[in-house]
């Protein structure tokens, strides 16, 4: 059985990880926590809460937003 500690923060219904984890959906954990007052933790950034969410999508999503979100031409389509 691995032991692995994370950052997290409780949102009142749930717990958030503030970094990415490499977890299956859907499996068992147990959690022991500890309360970090507030002048430990370090700021986080949208950046790490969008990278901890793990989404997918196109791999050239930024570079053809249009394209993706309101069906216009890819930016290399004549």
């Amino acid at each position: 059985m691995a032991t692995r500690m994370i950052r997290a923060v409780y949102d009142g219904k749930v717990f958030r990880p503030i970094e990415p984890i490499e977890l299956a959906p859907d499996t068992r954990v147990s959690i022991t926590y500890e309360i970090v007052e507030m002048t430990q933790v370090e700021p986080y950034s949208f950046l790490d809460v969008a990278l901890a969410a793990n989404l997918d999508g196109p791999e050239d999503g930024s570079e053809n937003h249009d394209k993706y979100l309101y069906g216009g031409k890819a930016s290399n389509e004549k």
